[in-house]
C-alpha cells in the first residue's frame, strides 16, 4: 500500500480548499471540490506529475463545484458525487453565479456518479468509505480511508466550527446529528482536511469544538 499524500489549493474568492490527494508512489491521484480556479489547480497537478483519475465532490456549493466541468473537460475524467440530493445545487450554479458577478466561469455541473452512504471510492490502492452528511447541504458526502485514519469532511465540520446551516438546504439539527452520528463515530485519532480553513483531528473537536457542547 502506497503512502497517502494531500495537498491544499486555495482556490476562488472564498478561500475554499481544492484538495489534491495522492498516492506518494504511484502518483495516481483524485481532486476534491474544485470550485474554481482549475489554472492553478492544474499547475500544482502538473509540477507534482500527477495523474488525475477523477474528481470527487462533497456537495454542490458553488465554491466547492464551480470549476468541476471546466477541470472535467481538461483532464477527460469523470466527476464523482455528491449524494443526489445536491441535484438542483448543481443545476442551479450558473444561476448561483450571477448573484456573484462569476457567470463567464462557472458551469451547472452534471456528475457521472452519484454517490450513496456505503459506496467505496478509491484510486490506486487508496480505498474511501462514503458517509451522506446532509445539514450544511441536503447531499453532502465526507469520504474516509479507514486504513489512513483520514477524512475529508468537506464543510460539515470545521476546526473549531462547522458548516452553516442558512443556505438553501440547511438544517442545522440535521448537520449536528450528521457529525453526531457519522462523523465523531470516526474515532478520536482520525485527522481531517476541511472545506475552509486547517485542518484537525476529531477527538480535539469533540472536545473543544464549542458547537459540538450543544448537545
Amino acid at each position: 500500500m502506497g503512502q497517502l499524500q494531500a495537498g491544499i489549493v486555495p482556490v476562488t474568492a472564498f478561500q475554499q480548499n481544492c484538495t489534491v490527494l495522492f498516492d506518494r508512489e504511484s502518483r495516481q491521484g483524485v481532486v476534491v471540490d474544485p470550485g474554481g480556479d482549475i489554472a492553478a489547480i492544474q499547475d500544482v497537478i502538473n509540477k507534482n506529475n500527477l495523474e488525475i483519475k477523477s474528481i470527487w465532490l462533497t456537495h454542490g456549493h458553488i465554491d466547492h463545484a464551480g470549476g468541476a466541468m471546466d477541470l472535467k473537460d481538461a483532464l477527460g475524467i469523470p466527476i464523482v458525487g455528491p449524494h443526489r440530493d445536491d441535484k438542483f445545487l448543481l443545476d442551479g450554479l450558473e444561476e448561483q453565479a450571477k448573484m456573484f458577478g462569476l457567470q463567464d466561469a462557472v458551469r451547472n455541473v452534471t456528475p457521472d456518479q452519484w454517490l450513496s452512504e456505503g459506496d467505496v471510492v478509491s484510486f490506486g490502492n487508496h480505498d474511501f468509505e462514503v458517509f451522506h452528511c446532509p445539514g450544511h447541504a441536503p447531499g453532502h458526502v465526507i469520504f474516509y480511508s479507514r486504513e489512513a485514519g483520514f477524512a475529508h469532511v468537506g464543510d460539515v465540520l470545521f476546526h473549531g466550527s462547522i458548516g452553516r446551516t442558512d443556505l438553501p438546504g440547511g438544517n442545522h439539527a440535521q448537520l449536528l446529528a450528521s457529525i453526531r452520528d457519522k462523523v465523531l463515530p470516526l474515532g478520536d485519532d482520525v485527522g481531517f482536511i476541511c472545506g475552509h480553513g486547517p485542518g484537525g483531528r476529531i477527538g480535539e473537536e469533540r472536545l473543544t469544538n464549542p458547537f459540538l457542547q450543544e448537545e
